[in-house]
C-alpha cells in the first residue's frame, strides 16, 4: 500500500483518569492507533508515520505501519531484553548489586511500556516485576499467583522495542522518567545515577549481542545528578561524645534484657577499628588478637550485609561474603587501641559468642540485622547522658556508619598519615582524602599561623 494512501490524524488525550495519548491514522481507509503515557511520545511516534509517508515508504495494509516500523516492532522487546540481561548479571552479582539490578530493570521498564487494553494498576506491575520478573529463578520457571501471571503478560505485550532506545528522543524520556519518585518528588541524586549505570550497563549488553552498533544512552547529552561525595562534617562525633553515645547504648533495653549491652562492643568497633557495619556483624572469636595488655589487631575477611532473601543465593537474609571491593579471601588487619580491646574482653566475658564464633548477636542469638542495630542506636542518642538535646535534634552521629567517619576523621587530624589511614579502613587514598577532606581540623589554623608569620615580617 502506498504512503499516498496514508493519512495521519494528530495526537488526542484521552479523557481517563490516568494521562494518555492516542496517535490515530489510516491507511486505505482503514483506522489504527497507538496509546502513550505521555505527550511526549506520542507526538514523537506521531512524527516517524509523517516523515514515512512524506519519504514516500510502503505501509502494511494490516499493521498499518511503514516497512521500518513494521521491522522495528518485530524486533526484541525491551521487557525480553531485560529478562535475558538479568539471568546473565544475577550469578557473579553481590546480593545488594542484584537488588539495585531489579530496582533499575524495573523503573526502565515502567518508562517503556504502551498504553494496551486490560492494563493491570501501575503498583501491581511494579510488584510483578519487582517480586516475580527480575529475580532468579525467573517468572518462567516459577508458579506465578494468577495476578502475576497476568500482569507479566500484559507487560509482555505493552513493552516496546528495545530498538526504540536508539532514538534520543525516547531515550531522553527514560533518562528523565529516573529523576522521579512514585510520589511524583525527585529521587535522589545517588539513586538516579545508580539506575543510569546499570541501564548504560544493561545497553553494553545490548552492543554485545549486535542489537546495537554502539550504546544509544551513552552518547546522549543528559545533566547527570551531582552527587555529594564529602562526609558532612556535622556527623563527626568527638573522643568524648562517642564515649557518652557507647555508654548510652549499654542502657537500651534495661540491665536483664541486654538489648543494647550485647551490642555497645560493635558500635565500639565502628567507632575505635572504623569497621564497616557489616564488617562489624561478621566478626568472629577467631578474628581477634586480644593482648593483656597494649593495642590489640582484628583481622577482617569476612561481611554479613543484610540484604533480603530474595537476593542472598543462600535464601538466608543476611548474605556472607568477602570484604568490599577486595578478593575473595583477602585479610585486613587493623590495629585498634586498648579502649576496644577491653570492651571486646568484656563482652566475650559477659556474653560468649555464637555456635559459628560470631562475637555479636541479637535477642535470639541470631545474626544482627541492620534494623535491630539502628532502632538501638536511635534510642541511645535519645537518652539525656547521650546528648544534650541540640545535639541530639542535629545530624551528629545520626547512623551508625557515622562512627566509622567519626573514627577515620579522627585518625586523620590527630596526624597519622593517609595512607596508613587508608591501609586500616579498607579505602583508597584517593577516595579517603575526597570523602573526609571537609572533616579535617586543623588545617586551616596551621595554614592562618603560617600566613600570618608572614604578614608579621614585614610589618
Amino acid at each position: 500500500m502506498k504512503s499516498l494512501d496514508v493519512k495521519v490524524w494528530g495526537v488526542r488525550k484521552r479523557n481517563t483518569k490516568k494521562s494518555s495519548y492516542d496517535v490515530r491514522w489510516t491507511v486505505a481507509g482503514n483506522v489504527f492507533s497507538e496509546q502513550f503515557r505521555t505527550k511526549g511520545l506520542a507526538d514523537h511516534y506521531r512524527s516517524k508515520l509523517l516523515q514515512a509517508a512524506h519519504a514516500g515508504e510502503e505501509f502494511d495494509a494490516e499493521t498499518g505501519l511503514p516497512d521500518s516500523m513494521v521491522e522495528k516492532a518485530a524486533s526484541m522487546t525491551w521487557y525480553a531484553f531485560a529478562l535475558k540481561y538479568l539471568a546473565m548479571k544475577w550469578p557473579h552479582a553481590a546480593p545488594n548489586t542484584r537488588n539495585g539490578i531489579n530496582e533499575s530493570l524495573t523503573a526502565v521498564t515502567m518508562a517503556l511500556l504502551d498504553e494496551r487494553p486490560g492494563q493491570p494498576p501501575d503498583d501491581s506491575i511494579r510488584r510483578a516485576l519487582r517480586n516475580w520478573a527480575f529475580v532468579l529463578p525467573g517468572p518462567d520457571e516459577r508458579d506465578l499467583p494468577p495476578d502475576v501471571a497476568n500482569a507479566l503478560h500484559w507487560v509482555a505485550k505493552a513493552s516496546r522495542p528495545l530498538s526504540d532506545l536508539g532514538d534520543a528522543a525516547i531515550g531522553r524520556a527514560v533518562l528523565d522518567s529516573l529523576r522521579l519518585k512514585l510520589d511524583g518528588t525527585a529521587a535522589a541524586a545517588e539513586t538516579v545515577r545508580r539506575k543510569r549505570r546499570t541501564l548504560v550497563n544493561a545497553l553494553h549488553y545490548a552492543v554485545d549481542l549486535g542489537e546495537f552498533k554502539e550504546n544509544p544512552i551513552a552518547s546522549i547529552r543528559w545533566k547527570k545528578p551531582k552527587v555529594v561525595g564529602e562526609v558532612d562534617p556535622r556527623v563527626v562525633a568527638n573522643p568524648a561524645q562517642a564515649r557518652s553515645l557507647l555508654t548510652a547504648v549499654s542502657y537500651v533495653g534495661g540491665y536483664g534484657r541486654a538489648r543494647g549491652r550485647r551490642l555497645v562492643g560493635l558500635f565500639a568497633c565502628m567507632y575505635y577499628g572504623a569497621l564497616r557495619p557489616a564488617e562489624a556483624v561478621g566478626l568472629t572469636n577467631a578474628d581477634l588478637k586480644l593482648p593483656e595488655t597494649g593495642w590489640g589487631t582484628l583481622l577482617l575477611n569476612r561481611t554479613r550485609p543484610s540484604v533480603g532473601k530474595q537476593w542472598t543465593d543462600s535464601g538466608e537474609t543476611h548474605d556472607d561474603r568477602g570484604l568490599k571491593n577486595r578478593p575473595a579471601e583477602e585479610v585486613r588487619l587493623v590495629p585498634v587501641p586498648p579502649q576496644l580491646v577491653a570492651l571486646l574482653g568484656e563482652h566475650l566475658d559477659t556474653f560468649g559468642t555464637a555456635e559459628d564464633g560470631r562475637l555479636f548477636t541479637n535477642e535470639r542469638g541470631g545474626v544482627v540485622g541492620s534494623s535491630t542495630y539502628y532502632r538501638v542506636w536511635q534510642e541511645a542518642r535519645a537518652l539525656a547522658l547521650a546528648l544534650p538535646p541540640a545535639a541530639v535534634a542535629s545530624p551528629l552521629a545520626a547512623r551508625p556508619y557515622d562512627l566509622r567517619h567519626s573514627a577515620l576523621s579522627t585518625w586523620l587530624n590527630s596526624g597519622v598519615d593517609p595512607t596508613e589511614v587508608a591501609e586500616r579502613a579498607g579505602n583508597s587514598v584517593e577516595v579517603l582524602l575526597s570523602r573526609y577532606a571537609k572533616c579535617i581540623d586543623g588545617r586551616q589554623e596551621i595554614a592562618n599561623r603560617k600566613i600570618e608569620d608572614l604578614l608579621r615580617e614585614y610589618e
